[in-house]
């Protein structure tokens, strides 16, 4: 990679959810040109970019038709469910891909990052292992033992994700991750349920030819599987912080590449143990919208451009809530949005996604406060004013 580049670049994200909406806005504030796809119309990123493609990206042929026809100078993967074998064609072709192509191709499975870690590296993890059927998973359940936590390999955003607490609920695990598991996959995997004191993403912004980087952890709170709000700061020991510093500079660097990396970590009173990585902006990190002088999106982008990052700043105790939906419908609208600004040090970002779906993320709310509590508590109640409607 020659740096610094001229600007304005041509990016491709692979993925326009909500966390490329904010990607492409931070990249079209310098400039760049911006083109957005995904599987569905309309979707979050394409609303904001300079142009939009709907395709399957997990179709090779249609994925090499938009990067021959926009050959762009970066592809930026946004989501785990794209042919990840065509990334590593077009990055033999001379084509950049965030961070890398082997990276992406890595953490699009849970099981390759989890080995990665665990027997590559020797990182502390949970327990795992896994199954390809329901008869397998009673057995290796038993193994690991109750309760555990089920999910599939391949998924995001907590999709097909359980706890199981007995013998009994295993068959409905089973069901449920097969469900929600992305593309083909029938393989799933099992882990032991670590009793944490708190669940952290440290956000680690691996540069080109700087030193790695580390935004303050953000503590998070996931319900089936999926996050439902974070913080900053988390009241972490030095210690603490130290030991996950270097858990996920050593996973990145084994990686490569460019960009921010999403690391998740459970905190228990005596370990800091590696749970999950996102080679990518992490839906915990919407608080940094609200809580640092350069939020994911922004640090993401300088990390890719090359651009300087001279300091990452917290602005104090901040939080996020998620604005979920409660029904299936194609005609989205949204009422206490009023009611939910009229709190002072409180914002919304409100996706724009076009339908919804029971529990769909559709927006969030940020929040300061004198503390985290009382960050927390403002992102919540203005969260809860906030109602997705037909």
């Amino acid at each position: 990679m020659n740096l610094p580049l001229k600007l304005p670049q041509t990016i491709m994200l692979l993925g326009a959810g909500e966390l490329g909406k904010e990607f492409a806005i931070a990249a079209q504030r310098l400039g760049n040109f911006v083109i957005a796809v995904d599987r569905y119309e309309n979707a979050p990123a394409m609303q904001v970019a300079d142009r939009a493609e709907v395709i399957s990206m997990l179709d090779a042929e249609d994925l090499e038709r938009v990067i021959e026809q926009y050959k762009p100078n970066f592809i930026v993967p946004e989501i785990e469910a794209i042919r990840t074998e065509k990334l590593l064609e077009f990055e033999q072709k001379g084509y950049t891909v965030i961070p890398t192509a082997a990276a992406t191709n890595y953490t699009m499975n849970r099981d390759r990052i989890r080995e990665l870690a665990s027997q590559e590296l020797g990182i502390r993890t949970a327990k795992y292992a896994y199954a390809s059927s329901e008869a397998e998973l009673i057995k290796v359940s038993q193994q690991i033992g109750f309760p555990n936590v089920v999910k599939p390999v391949m998924s995001s955003s907590g999709k097909g994700q359980s706890i199981v607490n007995s013998p009994e609920q295993v068959s409905e695990a089973w069901q449920y991750a097969i469900a929600g598991s992305r593309g083909a996959s029938q393989k799933i995997i099992i882990e032991e349920f670590i009793d944490f004191e708190i669940e952290i993403t440290l956000l680690t912004v691996k540069q080109w030819q700087d030193p790695t980087l580390f935004c303050p952890a953000i503590g998070h709170r996931q319900e089936r599987g999926d996050y439902q709000e974070s913080w900053q700061p988390t009241g972490l020991t030095e210690t603490q912080v130290r030991e996950a510093e270097k858990i996920a500079q050593k996973v990145t660097d084994a990686l490569g590449g460019a960009g921010i990396f999403g690391v998740e970590f459970f905190v228990t009173a005596d370990e800091v143990i590696f749970s999950e990585l996102s080679p990518r902006p992490h839906d915990t990190g919407m608080v940094t919208l609200i809580s640092q002088n350069l939020n994911e999106f922004e640090l993401h982008l300088r990390a890719i451009l090359g651009l300087p990052i001279p300091k990452i700043e917290q602005l104090g105790a901040s939080a996020s809530a998620v604005i979920l939906a409660s029904q299936n419908s194609d005609k989205i609208a949204y009422e206490g949005v009023a009611e939910a600004l009229a709190e002072p040090d409180v914002e919304v970002r409100l996706f724009g996604k076009p339908d919804s779906r029971p529990y769909r993320r559709m927006g969030v709310t940020l929040a300061k406060g004198q503390s985290t509590q009382q960050a927390r508590d403002k992102a919540k109640k203005a969260a809860d004013c906030i109602k997705v409607v037909s």
